[in-house]
């Protein structure tokens, strides 16, 4: 990798990383490894999880700031890939709107990811977009009265799900019209999907949320693939974005060697 041209900070996302250690040991590994700030997808198996496993993960993350977390997205490994449109499981999106909640205000998380949903089979597209904005104003409405932002993830790999460009995103915000509810740009998503990264600076950094990172093909780190990643984060930042950059890639071997990349000092930050 080139020496950086970007000055933005670096968030370890460890539903993805330190995957050697179980959950709740790993935001330790980060903080041994240099990092101050962590993001998580949902880290629990259910919408509501019990009130000790709530405690628990909360009492992981001594030592780091959490910056960003995922909703209950369902069954992740099974294909799922969120709640948000998904017609019949309003219960299980509400209830953990309120565990996710509850979380930033013993944090100080600020961010959340609300997955849009699959497609479904036999229900209308336009209705699953009518229940997607509902959700969306709700979650929005209780994120503003804590200062926080959600925001709307373009996604590869899952042929179901709607949103695969910045622009599908960006229509569905244009839609909502709630200032908290933004983009997030997995640049590995984004660029698998054949969108023109070159495009999202120019006409979308306004609309960016939260920026994340993986090479491709391959979904690895920084180096292992095609992908101009140092490019296009001093693009974004010399465009306005000021976020966080979340690593959110398959590491290869491990993750301790994965990092090689990135020097110890750009990790954390006071």
């Amino acid at each position: 990798m080139p020496e950086e041209g970007h000055s933005l900070p670096y968030v370890a996302n460890l539903s993805i990383l330190f995957k050697e250690v179980p959950l709740l040991d790993r935001a330790a590994a980060a903080r041994d490894a240099g990092f101050t700030d962590v993001e998580y997808w949902w880290p629990f198996g259910s919408a509501v999880p019990a009130r000790e496993d709530v405690d628990a993960f909360v009492d992981s993350l001594d030592g780091v700031r959490l910056r960003g977390l995922n909703f209950y997205a369902g069954d992740m490994a099974a294909g799922e890939r969120g709640l948000v449109s998904w017609i019949g499981r309003e219960t299980e999106f509400a209830d953990s709107l309120v565990v996710a909640l509850g979380i930033a205000e013993r944090t100080g998380c600020r961010s959340f990811n609300a997955l849009y949903g699959n497609r479904l089979d036999g229900e209308d597209p336009a209705k699953q977009d009518d229940l997607a904005r509902v959700h969306l104003d709700k979650a929005a409405d209780a994120a503003a009265r804590i200062g926080a932002q959600l925001v709307l993830e373009p996604l590869s790999g899952a042929d179901r799900y709607p949103l695969k460009t910045a622009a599908d995103a960006v229509a569905v915000l244009d839609d909502l019209g709630r200032e908290n509810v933004r983009l997030l740009a997995d640049l590995y998503h984004l660029a698998v999907n054949g969108d023109d990264l070159d495009a999202l600076v120019t006409v979308h950094t306004p609309r960016i949320g939260h920026v994340q990172i993986a090479d491709a093909p391959g979904r690895h780190q920084p180096g292992t693939g095609e992908l101009d990643i140092d490019g296009y984060l001093a693009k974004l930042q010399n465009a306005g974005y000021t976020g966080f950059v979340g690593i959110e890639y398959v590491p290869e071997p491990d993750t301790v060697t994965s990092l090689g990349w990135l020097p110890k000092t750009r990790r954390g930050r006071a």
